[in-house]
């Protein structure tokens, strides 16, 4: 599916246009609106391709979302001359309301809400090219992809508007509960787990599409979000169990273009260079582009904007002339001045990076492992979800209901991928023999595994709810940005939303 999200969307024909427009131009012939689009299955499929296709959008894995979530986070610090004002902001702790980043990704998930929606309501119409199997299948993508939306609205900004249909007028929405949020969002992730065929069931371009076992990944971390280990179980045993997923041996598989969807990924959005320019598309059907400006933001031959902070790169272990060794990952992760890129043809000098040189760069997703410079077009995926994530997951699980012994498995599995090879738990730096000491052990090797893989603010943000966190990790952190404010721009245009809708603080 990497090459074809965006060839087969039609635009949908899904705004609201004024009565003024109407009259204008009342029917165009050659133009499909909902009543006569969702008739085929391929046209079903186009619809669903629409919603993935909202994943790649600028507002989100495009470039907004992962500014936001490394910001919020302790993984990052501002690597450039100058960071912009509102990424400084999130960074800083000081945004508000008005904050771009925080009204793009807003909008970037309600727009994934609106496509899943669009198809849900209509998967019934397509009665030519479709069989049961393919339409269910199709619709269980859509309840994946809700579901991941909300998971996304509600654990960063807690009651939101709910739609499980799509909007037809624009009267307002309120905001809907928590409760009710996860209800729906596990009520739809049990229907995609219904429906969804398993990872090596899809073959060509459909490979990257969500699996069974992508939706049992969500259903965990959203159960992990919310403290309840005992129902997150199940869901993480049937990844485990389904031997349809295994660590890779090298870590750099999973952050380069050649080794995307393998046996490591649970699911991943998909980019590709092969298809349009990069400048000024927004995923929206109105352009055709399918890449990521990841590479070109945080990398050491590129703008640098953010680069790893001072307490991520000393989060990774490191023994001088001790039985250990130095934990690679910490290699694997960052460009030093002095390292080789470019398949080994160049060398990093001070001369090629802007900012500091004594801090280091971003690797993880960089195309100068195989390339001279970095631009605004990559076409590396976005590993969202890894198996290392599920046997992390497994191992917090285990800690906090039958003990440290029952984790220590599944922390060490993760530490003895085969390049990485670090001593088993526990260790000198790392004793495991509470639950209390095992919990520090576990949020050190998440920190060390995912650094810089937008995972570590909603770590932090669920450690901190539930009170384990033995110490505050962002230095002005404030009780209000526990949720983040819901968009000025969303109160001001939704009807049913005044100031007194706000969060608190904002």
């Amino acid at each position: 599916m990497k090459s074809k999200y965006i060839l087969t969307i039609l635009l949908l024909i899904i705004g609201i246009v004024s009565c003024d427009e109407e009259k204008l131009d009342p029917v165009n012939p050659n133009q499909l609106g909902i009543e006569t689009f969702y008739q085929t299955g391929p046209q079903l499929e186009a619809a669903v391709n629409a919603v993935y296709a909202g994943l790649q959008a600028n507002n989100l894995y495009n470039r907004e979302y992962f500014f936001l979530h490394d910001l919020l986070s302790d993984d990052c610090a501002s690597g450039g001359p100058q960071l912009e004002t509102p990424r400084a902001q999130i960074l800083n702790h000081v945004f508000d309301a008005s904050n771009p980043l925080v009204s793009a990704n807003w909008r970037g998930w309600f727009r994934i809400v609106h496509r899943a929606n669009l198809v849900l309501d209509n998967a019934d119409n397509a009665q030519e090219e479709i069989t049961d199997n393919f339409r269910n299948r199709l619709m269980g993508e859509a309840y994946f992809l809700r579901a991941l939306a909300y998971y996304e609205l509600v654990t960063l900004w807690g009651p939101v508007p709910m739609l499980t249909t799509f909007a037809t007028t624009p009267d307002g929405f309120p905001r809907t509960s928590e409760s009710e949020i996860y209800a729906t969002i596990f009520s739809d992730l049990q229907e995609a787990i219904n429906r969804l065929p398993s990872k090596s069931q899809y073959s060509g371009n459909d490979v990257g599409r969500a699996t069974q076992g992508a939706a049992h990944a969500l259903a965990a971390k959203t159960y992990l979000f919310r403290g309840e280990y005992n129902e997150a179980r199940p869901h993480l045993e049937a990844i485990i169990g389904s031997g349809e997923y295994s660590l890779v041996n090298r870590y750099l598989d999973n952050f380069e273009e050649e080794n995307e969807n393998n046996s490591e990924s649970v699911w991943e959005v998909q980019f590709t260079e092969e298809y349009g320019d990069a400048g000024g598309w927004n995923a929206d059907g109105s352009g055709i582009a399918e890449v990521t400006f990841r590479g070109q933001e945080y990398g050491p031959k590129a703008w640098r904007n953010v680069v790893p902070s001072a307490s991520l790169v000393n989060e990774f272990e490191t023994v001088a002339n001790g039985a250990e060794k130095d934990d690679p990952r910490g290699v694997y992760s960052f460009y030093r001045i002095g390292d080789t890129y470019n398949n080994g043809q160049n060398v990093l000098t001070e001369e090629k990076v802007q900012g500091d040189t004594d801090r280091p760069s971003w690797r993880k997703y960089q195309m100068i492992y195989k390339r001279e410079n970095e631009d605004t077009r990559s076409g590396i995926n976005f590993r969202v979800i890894r198996y290392a994530d599920v046997l992390l997951m497994m191992a917090e699980v285990e800690n906090e209901t039958n003990g440290p012994g029952a984790a220590l498995p599944y922390i060490n599995e993760v530490r003895a991928r085969a390049d990485v090879d670090m001593p088993p738990y526990p260790t000198a730096q790392y004793p495991t023999g509470s639950p209390e000491e095992m919990r520090i052990a576990i949020m050190h090797e998440r920190r060390v595994e995912f650094g810089g893989e937008q995972i570590r603010n909603r770590d932090i943000r669920r450690w901190r709810m539930h009170g384990m966190l033995t110490e505050e990790p962002i230095s002005n952190w404030n009780q209000r940005f526990i949720r983040l404010p819901l968009p000025q721009e969303e109160i001001d245009n939704n009807s049913a939303l005044t100031g007194s809708d706000q969060n608190d603080g904002y």
